[in-house]
């Protein structure tokens, strides 16, 4: 029996990935339940489509999966032309959209007066082995370089930001030689190596803004402000998206109820509540029993895990408050926060939520994270106060204030796109494309091309002469140029050039024509202007 499948179908149900086999991870978990509901949606489309009682969802999934395996074998080819698992290749139109996206993050930015900043790909591995029980020790691209230096690509840019600055500061007095407060940012390309997801890679690039040298809560706003104003300029209201926020000294209070205080060793000398406070950020992703679970591992009875986790459930900052039986400098910082946030005009995008408490050991105060409100993709961004990461590289006198967020560019694509929110790029958009006649006008051609991009223009000079205009004007069209310049022999020997704009229309409906003097090329405009109001 032939299949009614087309190579469209095929590649649809392969993009949903492979079974997993074996004992999945929580991580995986998730990623096999979204794999199971697109594959779930198709099949029940293709029922419809097909409308045969023959071919039931069960006969769909398996067929398509023979079809799958069946085009991966007809497909072999070498390993090496694909990019390595998890790694993204950006083809001139998708180098469009990341330009744009990242335009965006500069101007935002910038207009909070944030200066950019970069540094190497390649960092000592000793810069990411903090404290015991971050994930992202174990998910380094690392390896020995050939001076026998243990290096990796960095997983995230803000211990690069810490010995940057270090590098500033005088480490006997915590004297920083630069002048406070330092407003960075920076778009560094980070590598993880964990399992790829909806919004997840191995690579991803990723805004970072943080400013040093604040250690009251006006820093958190001004950071939290430029996160909502960069949403706000692609048009993402507070209805889309929503900024989780709490603090990680609350959660400190909250643990410490129950014996889990910072810096407390375990029997192997791990670091306790940095591990409490990594299981406690997988709660949305592997739900409470699996927390508790996790907890218990590190020594917390079910009765203290229960009682944890009902404090993360607290739906405001004075219920919380009263869960904790006393009110802090912590939790009136957040209290302060809110306040203010109401005076910056970005209320309508914070919540306050308990159970968010960053994964990363280093945080010591204010945390947040951007979520989608659909609740369909993952944390879009997310940041916090890290006062004491810099005395732990540069020792005690360096106890400098830091906060900082860092924002993936995987997940904002993912997001703009459900929204419809990205531009549509056409074409190259160069000013000018050039087409020379034929071989022995190509130098003319080169000329014309050097005067107009003296005239600031950008120039797309074709290296094939063509004779008929007609297939010119096409690819012009087709490039997105905004006029096309035919170099042809009979307006040359007038000591003109044609030049057809692409975008302006004469009286007619026609596109305006012009034949430009050869030593008037900076009149075009004029000219242009001219025909199209005649």
């Amino acid at each position: 029996m032939t299949s009614p499948f087309t190579p469209e179908h095929i590649a649809e149900w392969a993009s949903f990935g492979p079974k997993l086999k074996g004992r999945p991870t929580p991580e995986q978990q998730i990623a096999a339940k979204e794999r199971k509901e697109k594959c779930t949606a198709m099949k029940k489309r293709l029922v419809e489509e097909l409308s045969d009682p023959s071919w039931t969802e069960k006969k769909i999934e398996k067929e398509l999966d023979r079809l799958v395996e069946e085009d991966g074998k007809a497909a072999e080819r070498p390993e090496y032309l694909d990019g390595p698992s998890g790694t993204r290749d950006f083809y001139p139109p998708e180098m469009k959209v990341q330009n744009w996206l990242f335009d965006n993050f500069r101007e935002t930015a910038k207009s909070f007066g944030f200066q950019e900043y970069d540094a190497p790909v390649l960092e000592h591995v000793k810069l990411y082995e903090r404290k015991a029980g971050e994930e992202i020790v174990d998910q380094m691209y690392n390896f020995l370089d050939k001076e026998n230096k243990h290096v990796t690509l960095r997983p995230e840019m803000t211990p690069t930001l810490a010995r940057m600055v270090l590098n500033k500061t005088n480490l006997q007095t915590g004297e920083v030689r630069l002048t406070l407060p330092l407003k960075w940012f920076s778009i560094p390309q980070c590598w993880r190596f964990e399992t790829t997801q909806r919004g997840r890679k191995r690579e991803h690039y990723q805004w970072n803004m943080d400013i040093v040298g604040v250690e009251h809560v006006n820093a958190e706003l001004e950071l939290l402000a430029a996160a909502c104003f960069f949403f706000q300029r692609l048009g993402i209201g507070p209805d889309a998206v929503g900024i989780k926020v709490n603090s990680r000294a609350v959660l400190e209070a909250v643990l410490a109820k129950h014996n889990i205080k910072k810096g407390q060793k375990d029997v192997d000398g791990g670091d306790v509540f940095a591990k409490a406070c990594v299981i406690i950020d997988k709660l949305d992703k592997i739900g409470g029993p699996a927390v508790t679970e996790l907890l218990g591992g590190i020594g917390v009875n079910n009765e203290s895990a229960s009682d944890i986790l009902k404090a993360l459930e607290a739906p405001t900052v004075d219920a919380l408050t009263e869960h904790i039986g006393a009110e802090s400098e912590s939790v009136n910082e957040v209290k302060r926060l809110f306040e203010l946030a109401n005076d910056y005009g970005i209320s309508d995008y914070l919540v306050f939520d308990a159970s968010v408490v960053r994964g990363l050991a280093y945080y010591t105060g204010i945390v947040w994270e951007a979520f989608d409100r659909r609740g369909e993709l993952r944390a879009i961004m997310g940041g916090g106060r890290y006062d004491r990461l810099l005395e732990l590289y540069g020792g005690e006198k360096c106890q400098i204030p830091c906060v900082g967020f860092g924002f993936g560019d995987c997940v904002i694509m993912e997001l703009l796109k459900e929204c419809n929110k990205l531009p549509e790029f056409q074409g190259s958009g160069v000013d000018y494309v050039v087409c020379a006649f034929s071989p022995d006008l190509y130098g003319t051609a080169a000329s014309i091309s050097a005067k107009l991009r003296a005239c600031g223009s950008s120039v797309d000079l074709m290296p094939s002469p063509k004779k008929k205009a007609a297939a010119s004007f096409k690819h012009a069209d087709q490039a997105g140029a905004r006029r096309m310049v035919f170099v042809a022999p009979d307006e040359i020997s007038k000591g003109v050039v044609r030049i057809k704009d692409l975008r302006t229309k004469d009286g007619n409906g026609d596109a305006v024509q012009v034949d430009c003097p050869l030593d008037k090329l900076d009149t075009i405009d004029a000219l242009v202007a001219e025909a199209a109001s005649t």
